[in-house]
């Protein structure tokens, strides 16, 4: 899997509930055809990080077909999971 573009923005809390800062980020990923998540129309994936005294953690993903905008049923591995908190963290700095 292969970040080519995003894009992200800080959630507003207006209650003031959550601790800490919440952003959206939509990562354009490419993966190879024969890939189990490789669709025709293309993927993104949808990436809540919070951001909190203590560090940044990914609180909730999902991966989107472009073309029908419907979430698909799948996660990342541990190590994948890493990479993407790595990369949004470096973002966010």
């Amino acid at each position: 899997m292969q970040i080519t573009d995003y894009v992200f923005h800080k959630i507003n809390d207006p209650t003031g509930i959550m601790v800490g800062d919440r952003y959206e980020f939509l990562l354009n990923v490419e993966v190879d055809e024969d890939d189990e998540l490789y669709t025709e129309s293309g993927l993104e994936l949808r990436v809540i990080i919070a951001a909190e005294e203590t560090g940044a953690r990914i609180a909730h993903y999902n991966f989107i077909d472009k073309q029908t905008r419907g979430a698909l049923e799948f996660g990342l591995e541990d190590e994948e999971e890493e990479e993407i908190l790595a990369y949004c963290s470096e973002k966010l700095a």
